[in-house]
């Protein structure tokens, strides 16, 4: 084999390979780990989706409009949001914010969650005087009510979509996704007041919740301390360990991988480890105000 022949071998398996490269990156650019927030823009009234990278960065907003978009959820896919547009109902847009599309009309409609094989969105809406679980299809179309789950607070699913996971009755129920059929009683107890926006992790393991915790405070609510917040984290199973790990801190949501928990701290967005405990970063999402009343929500990956 001559010279030439060998050079040409070279540049090509060359060019063969930094085509690879280019390409796993322009992959890798397109598909970048965000996080999804419902703020305040520039400190306003009227909450927003927005979205930033886990590593931080310029923070995008996602959503506009004269009503609040908060509550959001990502397509397993992880092109897509699903959110609840408050005193409208819910609704799917692009995660660059085109596409719009509603998707029910019930001005109450919350928490929405989409199924990890993506063939169903779950949400809770007032029926009867009680918060239950509905599902309706990511095309639209009616909602159907999953008539055998009791009350229930911010659905998660199990990995395999057959199973919801909702926090109910001071405790986390297992019941099944299309009759609602309860499965297991987790055994936990959850403050039923403030419980309701609590996370299960993507494996099904572990739950992150805001809880109470004995006030410190000066006596400025009347006769009383103020109620004071922190966020607690237990096992699903027994033994549960439950233990308060971040004081004053907004709902939380998790990383696709079930190790990271992203929260709205005192001003930025926080990172914490679940397993040790430590923040691994705090984005500055300034001069947009992160909401703690809701998740916020990591794209899959």
């Amino acid at each position: 084999m001559g010279n030439r022949t060998i050079l040409g071998l070279l540049v090509a398996v060359t060019a063969a390979v930094l085509a690879a490269t280019a390409a796993g990156s322009s992959r890798g650019a397109a598909n970048p780990a965000w996080i999804v927030v419902s703020a305040h823009p520039n400190g306003g009234r009227d909450l927003q989706l927005f979205r930033l990278l886990a590593t931080g960065g310029e923070i995008h907003q996602v959503t506009t409009g004269s009503l609040p978009a908060i509550s959001p959820g990502f397509a397993p896919d992880g092109k897509r949001l699903v959110f609840s547009r408050l005193g409208s109902g819910l609704f799917v847009v692009n995660l660059d914010g085109s596409g719009l599309r509603r998707l029910t009309s019930n001005n109450r409609d919350s928490y929405p969650a989409w199924a990890p094989d993506g063939k169903r969105i779950a949400f809770v809406r007032p029926y009867k005087q009680q918060w239950r679980v509905f599902m309706v299809s990511p095309t639209g179309g009616k909602a159907r009510l999953v008539p055998k789950a009791p009350p229930a607070g911010r659905p998660s699913w199990s990995p395999d979509s057959k199973s919801l996971l909702i926090p109910s009755a001071g405790d986390l129920i297992t019941v099944d996704s299309t009759t609602g059929k309860i499965k297991k009683y987790a055994g936990l107890q959850l403050d039923t007041q403030v419980s309701q926006t609590a996370a299960v992790s993507p494996d099904a393991r572990r739950i992150a919740y805001v809880g109470p915790r004995v006030p410190t405070g000066p006596e400025d609510c009347g006769e009383a301390m103020c109620p004071q917040y922190g966020l607690y984290l237990a096992n699903i199973g027994a033994p549960h360990r439950a233990r308060r790990i971040v004081n004053d801190a907004g709902a939380p949501g998790w990383s696709p991988d079930s190790q990271l928990l992203v929260f709205a701290g005192k001003g930025p967005l926080v990172i914490l480890n679940a397993t040790t405990l430590k923040t691994t970063a705090s984005i500055d999402t300034s001069p947009h105000i992160v909401a703690g009343d809701a998740p916020p929500v990591w794209q899959p990956r």
